[in-house]
C-alpha cells in the first residue's frame, strides 16, 4: 500500500492536534475542580446533576421562607407577649373597680387609667414591622387594622385572611394572624357570658357562671332570666327563655338569694334583691361580644358615670357590679384567646425549626451528590495530565521523524 507524504502530515498533525486539545480539557478540569465541563462529557451524570442543582435552589428559597415566617412570627410574638401584659393589667384594674368604697371620683381615675389601657391596645393592635406591613391586618398588609369609629370603639378595617409562605416541600404556613383573630375571637370553649340590663331597678348581682353538663341539649343557647313577682303569692320569681329557639324553658320559679340556677348545662347563682321586670341574659362567649375594644369601653362608660344618677344608689351599684363582672369574665376569655394564639404562634416558630434542620440535612445531601457528580479526582486527573503531556510529546517527536524521511537528503 502506497501512503503519501501528505497524509503523514496530516495524520502528524491530527495526532498532535488531539493530543493537545485532550491535555487542555484535562488542565481546564484542574483549573476549575469539575469533572464535567460541558454536557457531552458524561450527559447522565450532567443531567443528574442539574436535577440536583435545582433541588438545592428550591431548597434555600424554602430557607429564605423560613427566615421570612421566623421574623414575621417573632415579632408577631413579642407584641402579642405585651398585649398578654396589657390585658392581664386591665384585669387588676377591673378587680379593683369592684371595690364597694370607691367614690365617683375613684372610679372616674380608674376610667381614666383605663383608657390609657385601651389606647395602648389600639397601639398594640395596630403595629407594624417597621416597613410599613401591619402585623394584624391579615391580607391587607398596608391599611390600619384598627381605627375609632365616631363613638370612639373600635373598627376593625383589615381582612381574616392569612399571608402564606411555602416553608417546605408540603407546607404551607400562616405567617401571623390577623386581629379579627387577636382581638375579636374568643376559643371555643369559652362557655358562657352573664350580662344585666343597664335598665334593672333591683339589687340583684350574679355569681360567675360555670359549665355543668356541656351535653344538655340546650347547651349552647342564649339564655334571658326574668324576674317576676308572682301575682298570687307576691314572691320573687324567675322564668327562663331559650332566645335561640323562642321557647319557654321550664316553668316560673320562686328566686331564693345565692341558690344555685341550673339551667343548659350551665350554673349560677343572684344575691340581692330583684325587682319586677328585671332582666339578665346568658350567652355562649362567641355571641356575647367578644371585641376586646368594645368590652373595655363598656367598662369605661360605666366607671364615667356617677352612681347615683337616674337610680336609686343601691341599684346603680348593683347595675354596675355587674358590668364589671362580665368585663372580667370578657377579659378572661379575650386572655385566653391571647395566649392560645401565642401558643399557635409558637408551635409554628418550633415547626420552623424542625423545618430548617431538615433542610439543613437536604442541602448537605444535595452537596455530597453533586460533589460526587462534578467534583474532580485530582489524583486520576493529574495522571492523566502527565500521560496526556507524554502523548503529545511523543506525537511531536515522531512527526519530527517521519519530517525527516525525505529521499532529497540523500541527493
Amino acid at each position: 500500500m502506497r501512503v503519501a507524504t501528505s497524509t503523514l502530515y496530516h495524520q502528524g498533525l491530527a495526532s498532535m492536534n488531539g493530543q493537545q486539545s485532550a491535555l487542555l480539557h484535562v488542565q481546564q478540569q484542574l483549573g476549575t475542580g469539575r469533572r464535567i465541563l460541558t454536557p457531552s462529557d458524561d450527559p447522565v451524570a450532567a443531567t443528574r446533576a442539574l436535577g440536583v442543582s435545582q433541588s438545592g435552589a428550591v431548597n434555600t428559597q424554602y430557607t429564605t421562607s423560613r427566615r421570612q415566617a421566623t421574623a414575621s412570627l417573632g415579632l408577631e410574638d413579642n407584641t402579642l407577649a405585651t398585649v398578654t401584659t396589657t390585658i392581664q393589667s386591665i384585669q387588676t384594674m377591673l378587680v379593683n373597680a369592684g371595690n364597694g368604697t370607691m367614690s365617683d371620683n375613684d372610679r372616674a381615675s380608674l376610667a381614666t387609667a383605663l383608657q390609657g389601657q385601651f389606647d395602648q391596645l389600639m397601639g398594640l393592635a395596630n403595629a407594624d414591622d417597621g416597613n410599613g406591613n401591619y402585623i394584624f391586618a391579615g391580607l391587607q398588609s398596608g391599611t390600619v387594622p384598627f381605627s375609632l369609629n365616631a363613638a370612639g370603639g373600635a373598627l376593625y378595617q383589615g381582612d381574616t385572611g392569612h399571608q402564606l409562605l411555602q416553608v417546605d416541600a408540603a407546607r404551607q404556613m400562616e405567617a401571623g394572624n390577623n386581629g379579627s383573630e387577636v382581638f375579636m375571637s374568643v376559643t371555643g370553649n369559652a362557655g358562657y357570658v352573664l350580662k344585666g340590663n343597664s335598665t334593672n331597678t333591683g339589687t340583684g348581682t350574679y355569681s360567675a357562671i360555670s359549665v355543668t353538663d356541656p351535653t344538655d341539649p340546650l347547651y349552647g343557647h342564649s339564655l334571658t332570666l326574668t324576674f317576676q313577682t308572682n301575682a298570687g303569692t307576691g314572691r320573687m320569681q324567675y322564668s327562663i327563655m331559650d332566645t335561640t329557639t323562642g321557647t319557654a324553658v321550664g316553668t316560673p320559679t320562686d328566686y331564693a338569694e345565692g341558690v344555685a340556677i341550673n339551667v343548659a348545662g350551665v350554673s349560677f347563682s343572684v344575691k340581692g334583691a330583684p325587682a319586677d321586670g328585671d332582666t339578665m341574659t346568658a350567652k355562649p362567649a362567641q355571641q356575647a361580644g367578644a371585641d376586646v375594644f368594645a368590652n373595655l369601653k363598656a367598662v369605661i362608660d360605666a366607671l364615667k358615670a356617677p352612681i347615683n344618677t337616674g337610680l336609686n344608689q343601691e341599684a346603680a351599684n348593683a347595675n354596675l357590679q355587674n358590668v364589671i363582672a362580665t368585663g372580667i369574665r370578657q377579659f378572661s376569655n379575650s386572655l385566653d384567646n391571647v395566649l392560645t394564639v401565642r401558643s399557635s404562634v409558637g408551635s409554628r416558630l418550633n415547626e420552623i425549626d424542625a423545618l430548617d434542620t431538615i433542610g439543613e440535612n437536604r442541602a448537605l445531601s444535595n452537596a455530597q451528590t453533586l460533589s460526587g457528580l462534578q467534583d474532580l479526582d485530582y489524583a486520576a486527573a493529574i495522571s492523566e495530565f502527565y500521560q496526556r503531556q507524554t502523548a503529545l510529546q511523543g506525537a511531536q517527536q515522531s512527526f519530527m521523524q517521519i519530517q525527516g524521511m525525505n529521499l532529497f537528503k540523500y541527493l
